[in-house]
C-alpha cells in the first residue's frame, strides 16, 4: 500500500478511503512485530452522528487512529464529499477477509460476544484457515474489575490484531479505557462481526447490502431495540451531511 492515505471528513469524522486488501496490508505492515499501538473503528451512520452531537462519545472516540466506513450509506457520503471508495469495508466482512488472508505470522486475539459464540468463531476460523494464529480470547461478559486482568492477558499473549466485538458504545468505551494499558498491536472495534462469522446471528441478505439496507434489515429483526436509534441518528446524519454539502466544505485530504 502507498504511504499516502486518503481521508474524507464526513460531518466531523475523518473516514479512511480504503479497501479490505489495502487495510489488512497497511495494518500488518504497521503493527506486526513492532512496538506500535493503533486503534481502528469500523464506522457507520450511528457512530458518525453520535460523534457529531454527543460530547462524551466524541471525546472517547477522538483517540482513534482510523475510522473505516463499514456502512454503505457512509461510503456513499464519503464519495459525495470527494472521496474515492469503491466499496465499504464492512466489519463482519473484514474479519472474514482477515481470517482468510492474514499472514501466517500474524497473531490474533478475540474479545467479545458470549462464550458459545466465541467458541464457534474460533472453530470456524481454524476450519477456514488452518494457519490462522489465535493466541488468546475472552468473552464479552466481564465486570469492570476484570478489565485489568484482561489487559494483562492480552499483553501476555502479545497479539498483533486485537478484535473487539462488544457492540457500540461498549467497545469504544473499552478501547478508550484500556488503550494506555495495551502495549502493542491494533485494536479493531468490529461490532457484531463475531456473531456473523460464528453463525449465531444472521446478517442482511446479500442483495440488500449494496442498496444500503443493512440497517433496515436489522431494524426489522430488532424493532423494539433499534427503532429510536435509527430515527434519531439517521436524522442527525442526514441533516449535517446536507449542511456540509450545501456549504461546500472541502472534505478530502491526503496524509502520510
Amino acid at each position: 500500500m502507498a504511504n499516502e492515505l486518503e481521508i474524507t471528513n464526513v460531518i466531523g469524522t475523518p473516514c479512511l478511503n480504503t479497501s479490505h486488501r489495502e487495510l489488512l496490508t497497511m495494518l500488518e505492515e504497521r503493527v506486526c512485530g513492532k512496538d506500535q499501538l493503533l486503534t481502528v473503528d469500523f464506522t457507520n451512520v450511528h457512530i458518525t452522528a453520535a460523534r457529531r452531537v454527543e460530547k462524551d462519545f466524541h471525546e472517547i472516540t477522538e483517540q482513534y487512529d482510523f475510522f473505516v466506513p463499514d456502512s454503505q450509506v457512509l461510503k456513499w457520503a464519503v464519495n459525495l464529499c470527494g472521496g474515492s471508495m469503491q466499496d465499504r469495508v464492512y466489519g463482519p466482512d473484514f474479519l472474514n477477509y482477515g481470517i482468510h488472508h492474514t499472514s501466517k505470522k500474524t497473531k490474533h486475539y478475540f474479545l467479545g460476544a458470549s462464550q458459545d459464540c466465541l467458541d464457534k468463531l474460533m472453530a470456524n476460523s481454524k476450519e477456514w484457515n488452518s494457519d490462522f494464529q489465535i493466541v488468546g480470547s475472552h468473552n464479552g461478559y466481564f465486570k469492570p474489575e476484570d478489565e485489568e486482568c484482561i489487559a494483562k492477558d492480552i499483553n501476555a499473549c502479545d497479539p498483533d490484531f486485537i478484535w473487539v466485538g462488544l457492540g457500540t458504545p461498549k467497545q469504544q468505551e473499552w478501547i478508550a479505557r484500556n488503550r494506555s494499558h495495551i502495549t502493542r498491536g491494533v485494536m479493531l472495534a468490529v461490532g457484531f462481526a463475531f456473531d456473523v462469522n460464528a453463525g449465531t446471528k444472521k446478517d442482511a441478505p446479500q442483495w440488500m447490502q449494496p442498496l444500503g439496507l443493512t440497517w433496515f434489515y436489522r431494524l426489522c429483526s430488532e424493532p423494539g431495540r433499534l427503532w429510536w436509534r435509527y430515527l434519531k441518528y439517521n436524522s442527525i446524519f442526514v441533516f449535517y451531511l446536507l449542511l456540509q454539502v450545501l456549504l461546500g466544505f472541502e472534505a478530502t485530504v491526503k496524509v502520510k
